[in-house]
């Protein structure tokens, strides 16, 4: 599927899951969207195990571009992500205005901190279940979970699912501008 054309924001931060921030940023490349990561500030940030990814922009600079998704990764970057006003409010405005808001595994926090998935249905690290239950989800134990403009999946094994769901969905905003 061609996403030329496709704005998307990866969020980065310290302790990020390797395989849940670059897969996902190759594969929508590979589909032609331009990729832009985001920190606390810009800079380098390392993963759980010490590779570094750089973010292009800090989140304060980017909370006024409109995306067309916002990426959430998992490890323990969103615990840190969080804690940042500008990260939350990123994904909060992403989801209100109706852009794709995708977080795999730890990265349903932020959907948590951004107080919006109450009555949605979402999944995510099963060792954070209960926080996303009593945020007010339907948690459900499935690779990918799609409710309107929130897909979430629940670990490294689910990239390709979720990554498919990502693309499908931005592919498909292709075709209602077009329409």
């Amino acid at each position: 599927m061609n996403l030329s054309g496709k704005h998307v924001a990866m969020l980065v931060e310290n302790n990020y899951q390797e395989m849940e921030v670059w897969y996902p940023i190759y594969r929508l490349r590979e589909a032609g969207a331009r990729v832009t990561t985001i920190g606390p500030a810009p800079g380098r940030y390392l993963s759980k195990l010490g590779y570094p990814v750089v973010a292009d922009l800090d989140a304060a600079q980017a909370q006024g571009q409109a995306f067309d998704a916002v990426i959430v990764p998992g490890g323990y970057a969103p615990d840190l992500m969080r804690a940042n006003a500008a990260m939350v409010a990123i994904v909060k405005t992403a989801v209100t205005s109706g852009r794709l808001v995708a977080a795999i595994c730890h990265g349903s926090w932020m959907l948590v901190s951004a107080d919006v998935i109450k009555g949605r249905r979402v999944t995510g690290s099963p060792h954070i279940k209960d926080d996303l239950r009593n945020a007010g989800c339907i948690y459900e134990d499935k690779e990918v979970v799609c409710d309107g403009n929130i897909v979430t999946s629940r670990k490294p094994d689910d990239l390709p699912a979720f990554c498919a769901a990502i693309v499908s969905s931005l592919a498909a905003q292709h075709i209602e501008r077009a329409a």
